[in-house]
C-alpha cells in the first residue's frame, strides 16, 4: 500500500541516488587526478596549507555524500520491507508533505522536534 502511495517519491530517491554515487566517483576521481599533479606556483609551505585545505574539504564532502548514500539506501530497503514513511520513535505514519520534502525522513515531525529540543538540553 505504502509502495503505491510513495511511488513517486521513491523514483526520486532512486534518481538522487545514483546522482550521489555519481558524485562520490567525481570526488574519488578528482582525488586521483591531484595526487597526480606536481610542482606550484606557491612556496612550499603555502602549497601545504592549500594542499591540506583540498584533501580536507574533499573529505568532508565524501563523507557527506557517503551519508546521503546510506540514508537513501536505508530508505530504499524500507520500500522492500513495506514500511517506508513510518516513524521510527513513534511508529506513526510520517506526512507525506514531509516525506516529499525530506523522502529519506526517519521521523514524523513531532519527533523530530521532540529529538531536536532534547539534543539542546530541552527534555520534553
Amino acid at each position: 500500500m505504502a509502495e503505491k502511495k510513495y511511488l513517486a517519491v521513491k523514483e526520486k530517491m532512486e534518481a538522487d541516488l545514483l546522482r550521489f554515487k555519481e558524485q562520490l566517483a567525481q570526488i574519488r576521481d578528482m582525488s586521483s587526478e591531484e595526487n597526480r599533479r606536481e610542482g606550484s606556483p606557491y612556496g612550499k609551505k603555502e602549497e601545504e596549507a592549500a594542499e591540506t585545505a583540498e584533501i580536507e574539504n574533499r573529505w568532508a564532502l565524501e563523507k557527506r555524500v557517503l551519508e546521503q548514500i546510506t540514508e537513501y539506501e536505508n530508505a530504499l530497503k524500507k520500500f522492500e520491507k513495506g514500511n517506508y514513511g513510518i516513524c521510527e520513535m513513534c511508529g506513526q505514519q510520517i506526512a507525506p508533505e514531509r516525506l516529499e520534502a525530506v523522502p529519506h525522513a526517519k521521523l514524523c515531525i513531532s519527533c523530530k522536534a521532540a529529538k531536536a529540543k532534547e539534543a539542546k538540553g530541552f527534555a520534553a
